[in-house]
């Protein structure tokens, strides 16, 4: 039985697959695949999305990003080690794409920020797109609602779809890796 079909989209654009409603995006996300350096050692890499109430009408969207992971040679019950941020819909631009956040970090981490986008999700999966920064270079992540990722046909046709966007995007497409899980990872 076949699913949805999988859309991506090229990333900026200002077209997103109608149907998506920003609380779909909330709650908590495994990487599954990813072509980001930081996650080569690492493993069990959630991010998770929450709510933020907004002070009015007039603010942009805002949610809270917590991102957890071990070190790949960590037992899965070690602690796991977390990042907290905030994401603010970008609309710096008239032609920010609905789709399209800013990261800022909290506490020490202030300083740091970067640009992302949801280039393409289903009911069980997430791709987004991050923008080069100082310290990291251009990546793409895929996200799972389960711990036990997705299939190997879903994860095909999203490699298809990123390649198939051409550009930054389906050259990175090419060096998507697992992210390493733990069979009892939560």
């Amino acid at each position: 039985m076949a699913g949805a079909p999988v859309i991506i989209n090229s990333p900026n654009s200002a077209q997103f697959r109608p149907g998506l409603e920003i609380k779909d995006m909330m709650g908590t996300w495994y990487v599954t695949h990813s072509t980001l350096p930081l996650w080569k050692n690492k493993k069990d890499v959630t991010i998770s999305y929450t709510p933020v109430d907004a002070p009015s009408t007039s603010s942009p969207l805002q949610f809270d990003d917590v991102v957890e992971y071990r070190a790949q040679s960590s037992p899965a019950s070690a602690k796991r080690s977390r990042v907290v941020g905030v994401d603010t819909l970008d609309t710096a631009s008239r032609d920010a794409a609905p789709t399209r956040f800013k990261w800022r970090g909290k506490g020490l981490l202030m300083i740091a920020s970067s640009r992302w986008q949801l280039l393409g999700y289903g009911p069980s999966w997430a791709v987004t797109y991050f923008e080069k920064t100082l310290f990291t270079p251009a990546g793409l992540d895929i996200y799972a609602r389960t711990a036990q990722g997705l299939s190997e046909d879903l994860v095909q046709d999203i490699k298809k779809g990123l390649t198939a966007v051409g550009g930054d995007v389906g050259i990175l497409a090419e060096s998507l890796f697992e992210v390493h899980r733990s069979q009892e990872a939560a």
